[in-house]
């Protein structure tokens, strides 16, 4: 049988093992998801609700799984390129299909119900859309084809945006809680990469000016590592009352909008936790060159400055960026916790869902700040790879 399955594969490219094994991972999962609650219906926001199962998306769950087959065979089975798009394509197709599958269901179950009754996403509702993102990334990596990942994410998040505005998904609870705070979430999103980037900003320039005092720097490493281990509440609650009290002491600093709660402290306690990959990637960057590189610009007379400019920085812009990378998806996730004092940001309505027991209000706070880190530390990957790939070329 091996050599038959291995005579199959030399000749058309077909592997019967990895099929069949593909084929036992996705029945595995599909199971697991199947067997979970896809919605829960709830008299309204705050109670858990009656599970609902598969079953209540009706045939379009036979469609999905048909679907989802259809690409396992496909991905599994052949190596060629375009077995790969055909099942990113699939996948994709029964991602879209299952979002309007649940939208649908949900709005069945609604209706002639009372208006606080809810319809919100299980278990396997969550379990299912993230089995076929995966699948669509082991199919996109598999394809080999530069620009198939991004195509497919752009193309998915187009189909979302029209279906949304098309009404498929208004009766997702999700969807209601929405619509309910259109306005203060996305002035929420754009406060929250505002609060990040400013931290940002904050810690690479303190860092830069930290790393220029060459006496100083064995005892600003300690004090930045020392840093890490301070707990996020602790030093948001240290920095109000140092504030606080410099504001006791010299009333006059109110007069320049320095206060003990928004954004300033914040904005400050973030910047602290960054100054760490940025202080490491520095130090990488600045140690890029091998020292006889170094040696070879001195002797030709370049001066300190041009050495660093010509010689450090554009070797070292690969580590940069990646430090920039990192310090921007932690700023991402570090603002959330700026709502604790005042400073906005999603962080707000993250904690508003928690305080009312409301698990959708807590996604709708949750989810763009997933999604900008993602963006973001794919985004600047993209970067540190292109300098990397211009080193080398």
């Amino acid at each position: 049988m091996t050599a038959v399955a291995k005579a199959i594969d030399r000749t058309v490219g077909f592997d019967i093992w990895q099929l069949w094994y593909v084929l036992a991972v996705a029945g595995a999962l599909s199971g697991i998801a199947g067997a979970l609650p896809m919605l829960r219906l709830a008299a309204n926001r705050l109670v858990v609700g009656t599970p609902l199962t598969a079953a209540a998306l009706g045939p379009a769950g036979w469609l999905i799984a048909a679907l989802c087959l259809f690409g396992a065979i496909g991905l599994g089975a052949s190596r060629s390129r375009f077995a790969a798009l055909i099942a990113l394509a699939t996948f994709a197709t029964a991602l879209v299909w299952l979002t309007v599958a649940l939208g649908q269901a949900a709005t069945d179950l609604t209706a002639g119900q009372p208006p606080a009754t809810r319809a919100r996403l299980a278990s396997g509702g969550w379990a299912g859309l993230l089995m076929l993102t995966c699948a669509m990334t082991w199919a996109a990596g598999r394809a080999r084809i530069g620009g198939a990942g991004w195509l497919a994410i752009a193309s998915l998040l187009i189909a979302f945006v029209l279906l949304y505005r098309a009404g498929v998904y208004d009766s997702l609870s999700l969807a209601v809680e929405y619509r309910a705070r259109a306005a203060s979430v996305q002035a929420a999103i754009v406060q929250h990469i505002a609060l990040s980037a400013a931290a940002v900003v904050l810690a690479a320039l303190t860092c830069a000016l930290l790393y220029a005092w060459r006496s100083g720097r064995y005892a600003v490493d300690i004090a930045i590592n020392g840093l890490q281990v301070v707990p996020a509440v602790a030093l948001l609650g240290g920095l109000v009352a140092l504030v606080s009290g410099m504001l006791a002491a010299v009333p006059a600093l109110r007069a320049t909008g320095l206060s003990a709660i928004g954004p300033g402290p914040a904005v400050l306690a973030i910047a602290c936790y960054l100054l760490l990959p940025f202080w490491r990637g520095l130090e990488g960057a600045l140690r890029a060159a091998d020292p006889a590189t170094r040696d070879a610009a001195t002797a030709i007379g370049l001066t300190r400055r041009q050495i660093l400019l010509d010689i450090h920085l554009p070797l070292g812009a690969p580590i940069l960026i990646g430090a920039l990378r990192v310090a921007s998806v932690q700023a991402i996730g570090l603002v959330t916790l700026g709502a604790l004092v005042g400073a906005g940001g999603l962080g707000g309505i993250v904690f508003d869902g928690m305080a009312q027991f409301a698990p959708d209000l807590i996604l709708l706070g949750t989810l763009p700040v997933i999604g900008l880190s993602l963006l973001i530390e794919r985004s600047l990957s993209v970067v540190e790879d292109a300098a990397r790939r211009r080193l080398r070329g």
